[in-house]
């Protein structure tokens, strides 16, 4: 996954500095507003890595190899998971395996970690029998695809994928072969849950990469020593993304070619789902390694119109298919519509797209602050989170090289990276905060799998993070809750349990925001499904208007602010215990 040489070779003769005149970018010629006056709800935060001291001792396995199988650059997901619904998110880490290259010192296994609630994790993994010892994982996403109150396990990898289903007593039985889910002979990467008929059952989007095989593993790099290096994706063919239906019986039907998500070639990476032209069904956003980004909008009959290209979103500015990895979707500028960000690797912008509200979007990555501040790293996992509850989403991004030799080729990259976290503001106007938030964030990493949730229940945004060859991070957020906030645990009766596809709108002394229930988002990982609002220093909330899938819209004012609250479609609050952690 290595730049095209000739785009580095012209952005060092350029500067950092040159780059955004060379795109044609005007600063502040479109896109975000001027920022708010967000200072008053600026609060002090750093991030500690309490990983050690919650007992998490899952290390991942990259795998490397003399003959650099591209296979090991990819690095594994991590993924957020109530299993048993006693309150307290636990954590699940993906694992790779054996391959004809590399036999691991030891039994290579997924690990899940139930949270105690006391700021510590037990290894469950045996007992639920989620291991998937032999399969080599990549990504994981989350969702209740049956209904029935436990949300299910689903594990993409090479060469396969796996459908875990949560018994609800703390085991979950493989039925792959039962769902029609395998994804066989394809190499899947990121999935997204998504309710696109809004029948009330979750489907499920895949994003599947390229055809790459031990067969095919050639040669790339200087023939010298310690030069060998992994190949550009422009080496192999594209595969194509999947789509599978619900059936309501615990199968799934492979709907890919019809509804015209399967159609184009694709080198999927990451993918988010949520509504971008606010008509009340869910789209399809995909993240693609030097290829077109795909932007799918649902056409409300089970298909799918590609409008990748005429959004704006397929390329960068100047029209280059840059190396796609990490995607999510948020209001960042609170005109209630969400807006795109993508990551990319060294010598290529983050991009930040806003939406205009007609189906197009403005690469605004200048615009608003981000512009060429990441130009030197690797961005691979991004999300958007209000980590300070100021009440202006942020974005967290894990950053790392996918060359584990990248310093032989350009002496200005390194391989491990430090952490980013841009600042919203107010309005879409970011700054580059990172610094500020402690060594445990700066430490650099080859970082890949990234999730949020608030894990311990104390109303601000923590981060697990997954990375090559490394014991995790558990990032415990220290100050954001200074901040009021509210998080929304959401229980869909008519619509889809998870609730998924829906829309919430909160006002609070008359400041108004937008979050939706998205699928999928960062890079093969799975966040905290419940919705959190940072309120900064207001003192109630006027109106939460919360329309679900099936159309039913549920109204609730003075809503009480600093707690988790659980809303089920049609009946308002009901009572569910979130408990907190006391740290100690």
């Amino acid at each position: 996954m290595r730049r095209n040489l000739s785009r580095r070779e012209l952005l060092k003769e350029l500067g950092t500095a040159g780059v955004g005149a060379w795109l044609g970018l005007r600063p502040g010629s479109y896109g975000c507003a001027a920022p708010a006056q967000s200072a008053a709800f600026r609060v002090p935060v750093i991030f500690t890595d309490v990983r050690e001291a919650a007992g998490i001792t899952f290390k991942q396995d990259g795998t490397g190899s003399k003959e650099k199988y591209y296979l090991e650059t990819m690095g594994t997901g991590v993924g957020w998971i109530d299993y048993d619904q006693d309150g307290l998110l636990d954590l699940y880490f993906v694992q790779t395996s054996v391959t004809r290259a590399y036999k691991p010192p030891h039994p290579l296994r997924s690990a899940l970690y139930h949270n105690n609630g006391d700021g510590t994790f037990t290894d469950v993994t045996e007992k639920a029998g989620v291991a998937g010892e032999g399969h080599y994982g990549q990504g994981v996403c989350v969702g209740d695809y049956d209904n029935d109150g436990y949300p299910d396990l689903y594990v993409t990898g090479y060469g396969s994928a796996i459908l875990y289903h949560n018994n609800g007593n703390g085991t979950f039985t493989d039925v792959t072969e039962k769902a029609g889910v395998a994804d066989k002979g394809m190499w899947s990467t990121s999935a997204a849950w998504i309710d696109y008929d809004k029948d009330g059952w979750l489907d499920l989007v895949v994003c599947n990469y390229i055809e790459w095989s031990p067969e095919n593993n050639i040669w790339c790099g200087e023939h010298r020593a310690g030069y060998r290096a992994y190949c550009h994706p422009d080496n192999y063919r594209g595969q194509r993304l999947k789509l599978y239906h619900n059936n309501h019986d615990g199968t799934f039907a492979d709907v890919s070619k019809q509804s015209g998500i399967g159609v184009p070639e694709a080198k999927g990476m990451g993918v988010v789902t949520a509504d971008f032209n606010n008509d009340g069904w869910p789209d399809i956003a995909v993240a693609n390694d030097t290829w077109p980004n795909f932007l799918f909008i649902n056409q409300k009959d089970g298909t799918f119109k590609d409008i990748s290209f005429i959004s704006g979103v397929a390329a960068s500015a100047d029209g280059k298919y840059e190396a796609g990895m990490g995607i999510d979707a948020a209001d960042v500028d609170g005109d209630g519509w969400p807006d795109i960000y993508v990551t990319h690797l060294d010598f290529e912008l983050d991009r930040l797209y806003h939406n205009n509200r007609d189906e197009t979007f403005d690469d605004v990555t200048y615009q608003c602050g981000i512009g060429n501040s990441a130009i030197f790293l690797s961005g691979v996992a991004a999300i958007f989170a209000d980590y300070d509850n100021d009440g202006w989403t942020d974005i967290m991004q894990v950053n790392g090289a996918m060359l584990d030799n990248i310093n032989l080729y350009h002496t200005e990259v390194t391989y491990k990276e430090a952490k980013l976290m841009f600042r919203n503001l107010g309005k879409g106007k970011f700054a580059n905060v990172s610094k500020e938030l402690g060594p445990a964030f700066m430490r650099p990493v080859a970082g890949r799998g990234l999730a949020a949730a608030d894990f311990d229940n104390d109303g601000d945004i923590d981060f697990a993070i997954n990375s090559r060859d490394d014991y995790p991070e558990l990032l415990r957020n220290d100050g954001g809750n200074a901040n009021n906030w509210l998080t929304v645990n959401l229980v869909g009766t008519k619509s889809n349990r998870d609730g998924l596809g829906s829309v919430l709108k909160l006002t609070s002394e008359g400041f108004t925001q937008v979050n939706q229930a998205k699928g999928g988002m960062s890079y093969m990982s799975a966040n905290d499904p419940r919705i959190h609002f940072g309120l900064g220093k207001r003192k109630s909330i006027e109106l939460l208007q919360i329309t679900w899938p099936s159309g039913a819209v549920d109204n609730l004012s003075t809503v009480p602010m600093n707690q988790i609250i659980t809303v089920k479609e049609g009946a308002g609050i009901v009572p569910k215990n979130f408990p907190r952690i006391a740290w100690k």
